[in-house]
């Protein structure tokens, strides 16, 4: 479990990206998508102040993202990458089984990854992610490699801080039909 003060409350360049898009997504009246806070265990509180001064993040969180877009239930889940192999340590198994189940009551499950050394973002459908993880599970690779990507689902972001993911959402749901 990682403390809250190890971590410092870092902010995610993507989820600012992300929470800015959803608002403008919101205002627009395209989608409404909530962000789930990550629970955490308060240790310490400042018994003057009532702030929480230590705590450990919950491992059991879902996804970072829940929502409909136009009807149509959406979880996703937002992660950076360094490097050009995104280890699927990043990603823990009641994640997985949790969208397993969102899909299958109807809903659409991806994740959104920001290569943040080359800029570029990516929507994962969660349908491709489930290849990787069953390789992994079967004793293969606990990762997967940028050039192993569909090149479709690369997200063309435009320097206003946005992450259009609405146009490869569209594109994922016409590939299920």
């Amino acid at each position: 479990m990682a403390t809250w003060n190890s971590r410092g409350l870092r902010g995610s360049v993507l989820e600012d990206m992300v929470n800015r898009t959803n608002e403008k997504y919101l205002l627009d009246g395209l989608c409404l998508m909530q962000k789930i806070p990550t629970p955490i265990t308060p240790i310490n509180i400042d018994k003057e102040t009532r702030h929480i001064t230590l705590a450990y993040f919950d491992q059991k969180s879902t996804v970072d993202y829940i929502g409909a877009v136009q009807g149509i239930p959406v979880c996703f889940d937002a992660k950076e990458c360094a490097v050009d192999t995104f280890s699927l340590q990043n990603i823990h198994p009641h994640q997985v089984k949790f969208m397993e189940e969102f899909e299958k009551q109807d809903g659409v499950a991806f994740f959104l990854i920001y290569y943040t050394s080359r800029d570029e973002l990516y929507y994962l459908p969660f349908r491709y992610l489930k290849v990787f993880w069953e390789r992994m599970k079967e004793g293969g690779r606990k990762s997967f490699r940028h050039e192993e990507l569909d090149d479709k689902y690369f997200i063309r972001h435009k320097h206003d801080g946005l992450v259009p993911y609405l146009e490869a959402l569209q594109l994922d749901l016409e590939e299920r039909n």
